[in-house]
């Protein structure tokens, strides 16, 4: 009899610790107390940068990525409120309000009403802000982040919103969108000028040729409409990163939010065209390499990176090599395709598991103290 009451004890203990987590566990990574609060917060999405992607940089680099560093992964599911497959107003929309929305919403819910985004909840805290993108500033990702409109194409209305916004620094293209508006006369540089900002742009001044002075919040535009691909030369997102990190830790004592999207690694998977994709996907991991260098020497620092979805169903086919990647597609579009997520430095343990694209605004507030 006490060998089978030995045997029900071990049962009892085996089945409860299979059982599965109530939603509200202490044990869940969101719940449970964090060992390290960030200063500042960095969120770089490779937008269309699904698993292959990453891999694919990944051989044709010698085997090895800078983000191969981050010490935690996770995944995420990418779908909008209206569509299995997102794009990247309702993906980035997703990260920067927390809030699933329609394909085509810039910062916006189901019914339009404006979502307050990460970037105006740091301001609104104290904390400096940033964005830089290897697209227009204007462009779905970044714009999720400062603007409130109903359709991504709204590129003009969308570059209004940095006017006022109060956005310590921003670097990408689409100066036509400020300085020669179809929609009206006005001339947004300057009045970015007026506000105190020191406003350059690629025709004026290489960026490799500014000083990032923290006295004052900088914009700079780095194309006319979209920048050049990485295979044509442009080589900004790196050094871009590397100067905003210290200009911004001037900016504020309370730290910073910063958010760098690798663009065109999206533009890639809609081209099919899979040296696109890997130089892009190589662009955007040395401004990886320079942020996780700044992290590490900082260490009151949390990146994330990850994407916004996966674009072309893009496939490693046989007859690749280390040197030759023979890639495939599926699709010129999006896919559903779950969503890797690396993350480095204090917090980091919060992006692990499987969770929904929402959840990484969410993640993010906590990490910052934002919930208080």
């Amino acid at each position: 009899m006490l060998h089978k009451f030995f045997l029900l004890i071990f049962l009892s203990s085996f089945l409860s610790a299979c059982a599965p987590q109530s939603p509200t566990s202490g044990t869940r990574p969101e719940n449970a107390p964090l060992k390290n609060r960030p200063r500042n917060v960095i969120l770089m999405i490779g937008d269309g940068m699904g698993l292959t992607q990453v891999t694919a940089g990944m051989y044709a680099n010698g085997n090895r990525l800078h983000l191969e560093q981050c010490t935690i992964t996770g995944l995420h599911k990418s779908y909008a409120a209206n569509d299995l497959i997102t794009d990247s107003a309702a993906g980035a929309t997703a990260f920067a309000c927390g809030e699933k929305t329609y394909n085509g919403a810039i910062g916006v819910d189901l019914n339009g009403k404006p979502l307050r985004t990460i970037l105006e909840e740091a301001e609104q805290h104290g904390l400096a802000t940033g964005l830089v993108a290897t697209s227009t500033i204007t462009h779905a990702t970044p714009a999720s982040f400062i603007a409130h409109v109903s359709q991504r194409s709204e590129e003009e209305d969308i570059a209004e919103f940095f006017v006022d916004s109060g956005i310590d620094l921003f670097i990408g293209g689409g100066k036509k969108y400020f300085d020669r508006r179809q929609k009206d006369n006005r001339d947004l540089l300057q009045q970015l000028q007026k506000k105190g900002y020191f406003v350059s742009h690629y025709a004026e001044k290489a960026l490799d040729q500014l000083t990032f002075d923290p006295s004052r919040p900088l914009a700079y535009l780095t194309a006319d409409g979209s920048p050049l691909t990485a295979e044509q030369g442009r080589d900004y997102l790196a050094p871009a990163s590397a100067k905003a990190l210290p200009f911004l830790a001037q900016r504020s004592a309370k730290g910073f939010f910063l958010m760098i999207e690798g663009s065109q690694i999206d533009w890639g998977g809609h081209a099919n065209n899979t040296n696109y994709i890997i130089t892009e996907m190589l662009d955007f991991d040395r401004a990886v390499g320079a942020v996780l260098d700044f992290a590490k020497a900082d260490g009151r620092t949390l990146v994330i990176i990850t994407a916004d979805h996966e674009a072309g169903g893009f496939a490693i086919n046989p007859g690749s090599s280390m040197d030759t990647i023979v890639g495939a597609f599926t699709t010129d579009q999006h896919t559903a395709a779950l969503i890797p997520v690396f993350a480095f430095g204090p917090g980091a343990e919060l992006f692990s598991g499987v969770y929904e694209n929402t959840a990484i605004y969410h993640k993010m507030r906590r990490a910052l103290g934002l919930e208080k």
